[in-house]
């Protein structure tokens, strides 16, 4: 599929084209240190598979977004005007994103690529930025090994990952006497690694994992999987899967009447997207942990409006957090008065962020992983939800500092 260009200033603001041309704010006129004429922030994710509504094509909507918000902020005093959006579809294929991102790095001439959900997508991606040191902010993909063994000067990882998935879910589930686990994973980075994020966690908290069960990805049909899964009685079974994936998981979970048999459903990842697609009734009681929620506050519920106004749809926290890293790159080129890499992860590095997406967020310059507040959040039952899309009860935040594996557990040697 061939990589898509969407010119921002464009569609965003026709007044920042003119002063570009007229010598106003931008490179043009001596505002700052350019490797060229322009800023490219590229989007690298599903756009038509099974990741398509949880991120896709909205992300690169909400990215626009943060470049239309830079541009009314600073006005004349923007250091740079001519802002470019394009984005690519890797179709959750490492392969493919290995070559999309070279492409968006050499072609399309990219200072930075956002996403990427698909751990082994992103693992393709941060070796590329590593060997054209250019910037890479992972937010689609879970897989800890981003900021531990794979770690690199050039690659963030923003919005969450499967220690801090299971270190929420996996342990309260525990602690409230689910203790006897079957976990259901789909056999690829994220899913081997969100399985043994699980393990620990649900092991810590006092609880066993009886049969590690992997499936294929992607995947439609989970019968056969369910079935053994459910064979030896567990309290729970935790699945893993992400996107279509876990909606059809979801779905024959439900068909197949095991939670008349007593056993739980536990999520390992979801998004607000996923319980749209399938209704409250069919998620109602389940507990996950939730990196961010539109109707959280006020803060958060004006920006989903925004984002609401834009696109047809509430925002899952990936689109959220796609639009965080956008904008604070763009802080970052605004305070260095350059899009020159290593300046600007150096800018990035040890930053303290409060933004729509990032409560008592900072950027640890250790091993470029991000933390915040995160929270654990259970879907309401039919008769609670009082709007369209408002389907989550937060029941508890987690801090920042006790969310992500401290640093003492870090294998991230950056060099």
């Amino acid at each position: 599929m061939s990589t898509k260009k969407l010119v921002a200033t464009a569609a965003v603001s026709a007044t920042a084209l003119i002063l570009s041309a007229c010598g106003g704010g931008g490179p043009s006129a001596g505002g700052g240190d350019f490797t060229d004429d322009k800023v490219v922030l590229a989007v690298l994710n599903d756009q038509s598979g099974v990741y398509k509504d949880l991120s896709g094509p909205n992300s690169v909507e909400a990215v626009k977004m943060a470049v239309a918000y830079y541009q009314e902020k600073y006005g004349d005093d923007a250091v740079v005007d001519d802002i470019e959006v394009v984005s690519a579809d890797h179709q959750n294929k490492p392969d493919i994103a290995n070559t999309k991102a070279q492409e968006l790095y050499d072609r399309e001439k990219a200072d930075i690529i956002l996403d990427v959900p698909t751990s082994s997508a992103a693992l393709a991606v941060a070796t590329q930025a590593k060997e054209k040191k250019k910037l890479f902010v992972d937010i689609g993909a879970g897989t800890t090994e981003l900021t531990n063994a794979q770690c690199n000067k050039y690659t963030f990882h923003w919005a969450y990952d499967t220690y801090q998935l299971a270190n929420t879910t996996g342990t309260a589930i525990t602690d409230a006497g689910d203790k006897n686990w079957e976990i259901i994973y789909p056999d690829y980075a994220f899913g081997q690694d969100m399985d043994k994020s699980f393990t620990e966690a649900i092991e810590k908290a006092g609880g066993t994992v009886g049969d590690h069960i992997a499936t294929p990805f992607p995947n439609d049909n989970f019968t056969t999987f369910l079935t053994k899964a459910a064979a030896d009685k567990p309290d729970v079974i935790g699945t893993m899967q992400a996107g279509g994936d876990l909606i059809n998981l979801v779905k024959q979970f439900n068909e197949g009447g095991y939670a008349q048999e007593g056993i739980d459903l536990a999520v390992g990842l979801m998004f607000i997207t996923d319980i749209h697609s399938l209704g409250v009734e069919a998620f109602q009681g389940v507990q996950f942990a939730e990196a961010w929620y539109w109707n959280f506050d006020d803060d958060n519920r004006a920006w989903a409006d925004k984002f609401m106004d834009r696109t047809g749809t509430r925002p899952s926290f990936a689109h959220a957090a796609n639009y965080s890293a956008a904008l604070q790159y763009l802080e970052a080129v605004q305070a260095e008065g350059t899009d020159d890499a290593d300046t600007i992860v150096g800018s990035l590095e040890g930053k303290k962020i409060n933004d729509v997406f990032l409560k008592n967020g900072e950027v640890r310059a250790e091993d470029h992983r991000v933390i915040h507040d995160v929270y654990l959040a259970q879907v309401k039952t039919p008769d609670e939800v009082s709007e369209d899309w408002d389907y989550e009860n937060i029941l508890a935040t987690i801090p920042a500092a006790d969310a992500f594996m401290p640093l003492d557990q870090s294998t991230c040697e950056m060099g």
